[in-house]
């Protein structure tokens, strides 16, 4: 069976619309897998049909309807299924279809958005902006626990600064999730690094890079390669910058394996 997604904005709202659309998916055996209401005037729906033919002519029925205005109509993307499960959709950039915006108070959506998005086959490169202590990191690894995936820093400041030059065992294994920070990469001179970060971008694997900006400079890597761009605000209007980072990491040192806080070596 195949899945559709189904939205339609509200012209005339009377008692019962919801009832005729429902009796309707019924005749034609189409079932409703979720319903929800996507903003104030909208409504959507995931349906789930054994033939196309019985959902091209629920559409074409639907579409007749003077009560409603169709807005949607295909297969589900990512964003149809958050916005179903959600009440709303995720905020994209009009100018560029690969960024997303989110604020602190929407970390759940930003969770099961990032996890759907692991869950998907192949090579993904996310890149995440935002200030300190937004919860750019915490989102990351709560994702991976609902993808049921295993997370790994390659570099990080999390607890003290992480600067992974190496891999153990299993950690080698594309179904991980590997995280950087970009501002720590970016400075650090260890070459055993430098080639891990090369090796690993080359996996078919799910790759998340805190500072994707910061990352790129000096580097063989440009924005352009990234699949997704997640920016988290602590409101909406909040400015990501990156002195703040620059002055913080300002003092970061050499290192063989964890550097700066004199951690243990890989």
């Amino acid at each position: 069976m195949r899945e559709w997604y189904f939205e339609y904005e509200i012209q005339i709202n009377r008692p019962g619309l919801l009832g005729d659309i429902a009796s309707l998916l019924g005749m034609l055996r189409v079932n409703i897998v979720t319903i929800n209401g996507v903003d104030q005037i909208r409504r959507g729906m995931l349906l789930r049909a054994e033939k196309e033919e019985q959902i091209e002519r629920f559409r074409s029925i639907v579409s007749t309807m003077e009560m409603i205005k169709v807005t949607k109509f295909r297969q589900p993307t990512t964003r149809d299924r958050l916005a179903i499960r959600h009440g709303r959709y995720i905020q994209r950039e009009a100018d560029e279809k690969k960024t997303f915006r989110f604020v602190r108070d929407e970390l759940g959506i930003l969770v099961d958005f990032m996890a759907e998005i692991y869950k998907k086959e192949g090579r993904k490169l996310i890149g995440i902006r935002g200030m300190p202590r937004v919860g750019k990191t915490e989102s990351i690894v709560a994702a991976s626990v609902c993808a049921n995936k295993r997370w790994l820093f390659l570099s990080s400041t999390m607890i003290k600064q992480t600067v992974r030059n190496r891999l153990l065992g299993d950690e080698f294994n594309s179904n991980n999730v590997f995280i950087l920070d970009g501002v720590v990469t970016r400075r650090s001179s260890d070459e055993r690094h430098q080639q891990l970060v090369r090796e690993i971008m080359q996996l078919p694997a799910i790759i998340v890079i805190e500072h994707p900006d910061m990352f790129v400079q000096h580097s063989e890597y440009t924005i352009d390669d990234f699949d997704y761009i997640i920016e988290l605000r602590h409101h909406p209007d909040e400015e990501i910058t990156y002195e703040v980072l620059e002055r913080n990491n300002s003092f970061l040192q050499d290192s063989d394996g964890f550097g700066g806080f004199g951690g243990f070596n890989f």
